[in-house]
């Protein structure tokens, strides 16, 4: 039977088994899998079980679920393919031996407790927002390449076209009113 295995983060070998037709994925406790890291949405995922097919589907999560480096809203997962769920690496597990975390890649903190509320009930945190594209920094820095920086006084279009539109559309419409009127005179005659 398939497994699904953590590969990083601090649930490093932490493994599920898919014995179900669906399997919610996620970081709270109501999830069949629970992942306790901030960048994994509280209902982040399903994986479906379709014939010999896993089928992950991602469930409008905030960092989104990758197979192989491509963002999917739902796809089939197969053997060797890596799931990345925010910052969190997955893959299905097949009985072969997993491999040793690469020496590049420094160890994650371990996950925080889950904070409970008064009352001894847990309460749900956020979803931490894994930082993607480009900094407000980086737009605010001038550019040196690719436009004619020299000229930059935009002057704005006239709007004839506009105008004579508006014109001709009451022109016309004070037409349709006086025909209207003299129907209205003659027929009360």
């Amino acid at each position: 039977m398939a497994k699904l295995q953590v590969l990083s983060g601090s649930s490093a070998g932490q493994s599920y088994e898919l014995k179900v037709d669906t399997t919610t994925v996620g970081r709270v406790e109501d999830n069949a899998f629970q992942i306790a890291d901030p960048s994994v949405s509280s209902h982040h995922c399903e994986i479906l079980l379709k014939g010999a097919d896993v089928v992950i589907r991602d469930l409008n999560s905030t960092n989104g679920s990758f197979i192989n480096g491509e963002k999917i809203t739902e796809s089939v997962l197969k053997l060797g393919q890596t799931l990345r769920l925010g910052q969190i690496e997955l893959r299905i597990d097949d009985g072969s031996p997993m491999p040793a975390p690469s020496p590049g890649k420094p160890a994650s903190a371990p996950a925080p407790a889950p904070a409970s509320a008064p009352g001894g009930k847990l309460r749900q945190e956020q979803t931490m927002i894994v930082q993607r594209g480009v900094s407000l920094d980086q737009l605010a820095e001038p550019r040196t390449t690719g436009f004619d920086t020299a000229n930059t006084a935009f002057t704005k279009k006239s709007n004839n076209v506009n105008r004579w539109f508006l014109i001709g559309g009451a022109f016309v419409g004070l037409i349709i009113l006086g025909v209207l009127i003299y129907v209205a005179l003659t027929l009360n005659k």
